[in-house]
């Protein structure tokens, strides 16, 4: 059985009730029966595995980031004995 945790508007107090999912919802807050209202969680999720994320850690794939650019080779010129080398 889930349990809910409710709100009352008027008086402001949260508590919560142990409940049937086919039962409908309290209306009525059991300290100054004023009404009150479901309070929705965010419910605690852990994906594991890989493949969720870019950035988990997996092999290498076509859909993975690329890398660092590489530099073209005819823009890059070698250097030997400190003298550059031409193309005669």
């Amino acid at each position: 059985m889930p349990i809910y945790e409710y709100v009352c508007d008027s008086c402001g107090i949260r508590f919560e009730r142990m409940q049937h999912m086919d039962e409908p919802p309290l209306t009525v807050c059991p300290e100054c029966n004023g009404h009150v209202h479901r309070v929705f969680q965010p419910v605690g999720i852990i994906f594991k595995g890989s493949g969720f994320y870019v950035t988990d850690n997996r092999a290498k794939s076509s859909t993975s980031a690329p890398g660092p650019k590489k530099t073209d080779d005819s823009e890059t010129r070698s250097k030997t004995n400190g003298k550059e080398e031409s193309d005669e």
